[in-house]
């Protein structure tokens, strides 16, 4: 089959195993659609963390990954016969000048955005039980208490209970809607997007036009601070105040740069060269809207909240009883649990109505793990494939879907949806995908230099690919300073987490495959030394890195908890 820009592709109908080209750039809009319900899963999380701006810092967030994506864009077209998303093809700059960066791409790519099926089924099914039962109800209250992790987070466990059943019910409904293939997947999306996005955009609207937004609440833009029994007080923009707000973007961004999981399916795209741009910019296009308006509604309506108790202390100042708040600072919401219901009463549209919204938006989430799925299944398969990961990984079935690598994703997340504190797997998840984005936004320069004369079916004007390394090392920024504000400790779990790729790695490398890159991938990395390839960057990818950890390391070190 011939493009229009005259470059031959094999049409799916004669592809023999492996991926299938069954969809268009709007097949993978419509699975990428589940990003933007991920706003509900940190948008308590960041107001409680960060007080009146936060609702700016989604703005802000969302316009630093729009930005980001045309590096993303660019680098895809490079590769149309791969899947896999931006750490497959940015992985390729990288192995060259190193056999260990390339793996903790792919790595760090998968471990941020796998966790999402199990962070979305716990989400989706806290906030059913929330608004179907009180919370004193035995099914919200019993629980099996299976291990105490307080080594790795304070009160962190690994248990059985109401959320962990039901949420397990929906990955594996997720993974059945997987198993049909790409186009199956795509047509549920269709259906689930339509009928689950509509109320969140209205959620994001409708509270402007009736009048239920309080500008005041949107105007308070200091940060939040609290004194010993959790009484609100204004904020100042002094290193703590800092410190806060790169707290709020740095978890922001696990949700507003994750529309780069539309370029995942290029080796699925009937016309690659042409579909790959289009879907993640009209991707990004929606993100932007949606992570503008929902929450400065949220904030609006909501507001940051007051004091209801204020926190009972012990004679040495420790806390018994944590201070209890209304709006945005309200546990449930704070938790991610009660977001859904929050968001219905919004509307104001009675209670039989909040039923069916709320069922919707839990639709929204299951949304955004299928969309999960399909992503991060597919990184696991295409990393197999390229010899970074075991090989198992790389087996689809007769519909084309990477199935292995599904099994992988769900038994993973199943043990995650075991543990006790969501925000937590967030945190760390996010410290991965920072690294990640660190890697394939300079991947994009790397590329240009050593593959000048590749045709690029989408060329990014210069400016940006320079903003887009500009902003990878904004995020190391964020992440030395603002991955610890959720947690003692948060960033060097990352880090640890992240590094564990180097066995897995040595392990195909050197023992499954005696040193050899598989065949595809070294045509890919051009190591016959072909003319139009070349290592021109010299040891400019070292000094990046090492810029980039000097950076996290000084912003950790000014931080102020």
């Amino acid at each position: 089959m011939a493009t229009a820009d005259g470059v031959n592709f094999v049409p799916a109908a004669s592809e023999s195993g492996g991926l299938k080209r069954g969809i268009s750039w709007t097949g993978a809009f419509w699975i990428a659609s589940g990003v933007p319900a991920l706003v509900m899963f940190s948008i308590g999380s960041i107001g409680a963390k960060v007080g009146g701006p936060s609702w700016l810092v989604w703005i802000v967030s969302i316009l630093f990954g729009f930005v980001q994506a045309f590096s993303y864009a660019e680098i895809a077209g490079l590769f149309p016969h791969k899947s896999g998303g931006a750490s497959v093809y940015g992985a390729i700059a990288w192995a060259p000048y190193s056999k260990l960066f390339a793996p903790l791409s792919v790595w760090c790519n998968w471990l941020a955005w796998s966790p999402v099926l199990a962070l979305g089924a716990s989400l989706a099914a806290g906030n059913i039980l929330n608004t179907l039962f009180a919370p004193s109800a035995p099914i919200n209250t019993w629980r099996i208490t299976l291990v105490h992790l307080d080594l790795l987070k304070a009160g962190l466990t690994l248990r059985i209970d109401a959320v962990f059943l039901i949420g397990a019910a929906l990955l594996l409904l997720a993974f059945a809607i997987q198993h049909r293939g790409i186009g199956g997947t795509a047509r549920t999306q269709i259906v689930l997007g339509l009928v689950a996005l509509v109320p969140l955009l209205v959620i994001g609207v409708a509270p402007f036009l009736t009048g239920g937004v309080h500008l005041a609440n949107l105007a308070d833009l200091h940060p939040l601070a609290l004194d010993a029994v959790g009484r609100i007080l204004p904020g100042r923009y002094d290193m703590a105040g800092a410190t806060a707000v790169a707290g709020g973007l740095f978890i922001a961004a696990w949700s507003t740069y994750a529309f780069e999981t539309a370029v995942c399916y290029t080796r699925e795209f009937r016309d690659p060269r042409r579909d790959t741009v289009r879907a993640i910019l009209y991707s990004g296009l929606l993100c932007i809207f949606v992570f503008t308006v929902v929450p400065a509604a949220f904030e609006g309506v909501l507001g940051v909240g007051r004091v209801i108790a204020p926190a009972v202390l012990d004679a040495h100042g420790a806390v018994v009883t944590p201070a209890a708040y209304s709006g945005i600072l309200a546990a449930d919401i704070n938790s991610g649990m009660g977001v859904a219901k929050a968001m219905a009463d919004m509307l104001r549209a009675g209670a039989a109505a909040e039923k069916i919204i709320v069922a919707l938006l839990v639709l929204a989430m299951l949304l955004a793990v299928i969309t999960s799925m399909a992503g991060s299944s597919r990184t696991l398969y295409q990393a197999s494939l390229d010899g970074w990961l075991p090989r198992y990984l790389s087996h689809t079935n007769a519909s084309g879907a990477p199935v292995n690598a599904m099994w992988t994703d769900l038994g993973f997340n199943l043990a995650i949806l075991l543990l006790s504190d969501s925000v937590f797997v967030l945190a760390i998840s996010n410290v991965c995908y920072i690294l990640f984005n660190f890697l394939n936004l300079n991947a994009a320069w790397i590329h240009r230099r050593d593959r000048p004369d590749w045709e690029r079916p989408f060329r990014a004007p210069r400016l940006l690919i320079a903003a887009g390394v500009v902003l990878a090392f904004v995020n190391m920024g964020l992440l030395g300073m603002g991955a610890d504000t959720w947690g003692a400790g948060t960033l060097i779990a990352g880090l640890v987490v992240a590094a564990l790729i180097l066995p897995v790695f040595l392990y195909r490398h050197y023992v499954t495959d005696r040193g050899v890159f598989p065949p595809s991938m070294t045509e890919d990395m051009h190591l016959d030394q072909e003319a139009a390839v070349r290592k021109a960057s010299g040891l400019l990818p070292f000094l990046t890195v090492a810029a980039g950890l000097a950076v996290m390391v000084a912003a950790r070190l000014i931080a102020v908890y």
